[in-house]
């Protein structure tokens, strides 16, 4: 979280912003907070964004499949304005640092919790699917370990079985070493996926370190088509 910047705005709807909680390279999302005291998450999209087509309707995606998943392991919708700029919406706040920033203070999480943190997100990706749903971005920065669970956020890139390519204008959409291989194949867009990113995921939580190694995208993506992933110092025996 951080202290609001010279240029973000005081309001956004009815909420009152107080703070920064993320960027990216589609919106800022800010503390609300309602005139009745409610927090709430409020993700605004980026000025120059507004004007790109693309941007807008990756945008009213997101808002529309907020508003079709109802599960305990995401954040519910409770506002949004597309109808002028700047186009925000507004989901429940979750309180708690993301998966990655708890790796990164704390290091590699003990065997029982992985299993723990696995078995929670794994039926969080399942509530998800059953509303036809693939979130395609699954990975430590999208994961919030609130006091009552983990969490997914941000569903910028999420996507039906109708709608199913992996690119859009030539760009791959997703995140290196999370990305399942079969998607740099053909594009083609299965439950499995997700839970390719779910397993990618806990190896870096188990070892602390990036699934796939260090070095270019290419280099990256290449690794993750042809090679196993890193478990090097995890207990492969345990619980057996």
């Amino acid at each position: 979280m951080e202290p609001l910047r010279s240029g973000d705005p005081a309001y956004i709807g009815r909420y009152e912003l107080e703070s920064r909680l993320g960027s990216g390279g589609m919106g800022t999302v800010y503390l609300g907070r309602t005139p009745g005291g409610r927090p709430a998450a409020v993700k605004v999209l980026n000025p120059l964004g507004e004007w790109e087509p693309e941007t807008v309707q990756r945008f009213q995606r997101e808002v529309e499949t907020l508003g079709r998943v109802r599960s305990a392991y995401s954040a519910a919708l409770i506002d949004f304005d597309l109808t002028g700029r700047p186009f925000w919406m507004a989901t429940e706040y979750i309180p708690g640092p993301t998966l990655s920033k708890v790796i990164a203070r704390d290091g590699a999480i003990p065997p029982a919790e992985c299993l723990q943190l696995m078995a929670a997100l794994a039926e969080g990706i399942g509530d998800i699917h059953a509303h036809g749903i693939f979130h395609r971005d699954v990975k430590p920065q999208n994961i919030i370990l609130s006091p009552t669970g983990p969490r997914l956020i941000d569903f910028g890139i999420a996507r039906g079985p109708a709608q199913s390519r992996l690119t859009e204008t030539g760009l791959t959409m997703g995140t290196p070493h999370y990305v399942a291989p079969e998607l740099f194949e053909d594009g083609d867009l299965t439950p499995a996926a997700d839970l390719f990113g779910l397993g990618a995921t806990i190896a870096f939580a188990a070892t602390g370190r990036q699934p796939y190694g260090k070095g270019t995208m290419e280099s990256v993506f290449k690794r993750v088509c042809f090679e196993e992933i890193d478990c090097d110092g995890v207990d492969r025996t345990w619980p057996l």
